[in-house]
């Protein structure tokens, strides 16, 4: 029966992989080397102190190095790419060692309702949450990544994954000329609108469930519709009927039509590739994977079609990683041959 179906949506996707970057202040040529450590730093951005990690490659003392803001994917993911305490996996932590490994400054933070930042000034209202605020936030960290002094402010890159990497994409739309993105990190982006790929992935459950014989071809068209009702009524403002719907889709859309709705909204009204035409000229680098059921690589084709450009990573999924948990050696070599 459908009652005793499971509907599981995972839009926060997260990677691991381990890279050292270990050095050692000394002398090479003549020039006086510093090492590569990670610095704690923290910005204000709309009443709110923001909490970050600033990872500096080895460098020569008074040398202004390429640097890349990361991004994390939806939900509650902090600085790191982790969920604490269930998923852990270090993705942003790990990006920065690979970009760190090329001689790339990198900068990533807990954003609102994550880390040591938490809900900031949003801590007694978080219903009033919505998208523009973490895009302001993003922007925040790119202005404070630009102005310090290890850092060359027109090289500096913005990098996202998922969500982030949607983040990423109407940052580098919209910034004026003097703030331009040096160039553009896509990793299995959020490319399609937010509850068209809500309602994707349902039906992509749906289908499996169906040809499992867990649900009848009859039950699968009825939760089908449901989901397809919920979406015109969270978009047109209207109160979502979850009175027919299996438990846990009903638990989902009221979740998205309650405390999430401005978000959800908010989210919903970025179509990226719409906010592709508007990019300028720049270097860009979008990934998917070719096992990624959460953004599959079909999901990106609108955008592709915009910046012409697509590396499909082979054996893995949404989490760029590997059987064995490694990240995937063609991203490792595509971020490895970047340049800006």
């Amino acid at each position: 029966m459908i009652s005793r179906i499971a509907f599981f949506l995972a839009m926060v996707s997260i990677a691991a992989v381990t890279v050292a970057t270990p050095s050692a202040a000394g002398s090479k040529h003549g020039a006086t080397w510093l090492p590569a450590h990670d610095e704690q730093v923290s910005f204000v951005v709309d009443g709110t102190t923001t909490y970050g990690t600033l990872h500096l490659p080895a460098r020569r003392h008074g040398e202004r190095l390429p640097a890349a803001l990361l991004l994390p994917g939806s939900g509650p993911t902090d600085r790191d790419g982790n969920q604490p305490p269930s998923m852990t996996p270090g993705t942003l932590r790990d990006l920065a060692g690979v970009l760190g490994q090329n001689r790339v400054a990198t900068l990533r933070f807990d954003k609102y309702g994550t880390g040591r930042t938490g809900l900031g000034a949003y801590a007694g209202h978080p219903e009033d949450l919505d998208y523009p605020v973490l895009v302001r936030q993003a922007g925040a960290a790119r202005d404070y990544l630009r102005r310090r002094a290890e850092v060359a402010p027109h090289r500096v890159a913005l990098a996202g994954h998922s969500e982030g990497a949607m983040t990423a994409l109407v940052l580098a739309a919209q910034a004026p000329p003097h703030r331009r993105a040096a160039a553009l990190v896509l990793l299995q982006p959020q490319a399609l609108r937010f509850l068209d790929l809500v309602a994707m992935q349902l039906h992509d459950q749906t289908g499996q469930l169906v040809e499992s014989g867990e649900l009848s071809p009859e039950e699968g068209k009825v939760v089908d519709r449901a989901i397809d009702v919920a979406v015109v009524d969270l978009r047109g403002g209207r109160p979502v009927d979850t009175s027919a719907m299996p438990t846990p889709l009903a638990t989902l859309f009221q979740s998205l039509a309650g405390p999430n709705r401005r978000y959800v909204v908010t989210d919903d009204a970025v179509h990226p590739p719409h906010v592709a035409r508007r990019l300028p000229p720049l270097p860009v680098l979008l990934t998917c994977g070719e096992l990624d059921r959460q953004v599959p690589c079909h999901s990106t084709d609108q955008l592709t079609a915009v910046v012409r450009q697509r590396v499909v990573l082979p054996g893995v999924g949404h989490l760029m990683t590997t059987a064995d948990g490694t990240l995937s050696t063609t991203l490792t070599r595509e971020l490895s041959d970047m340049r800006w």
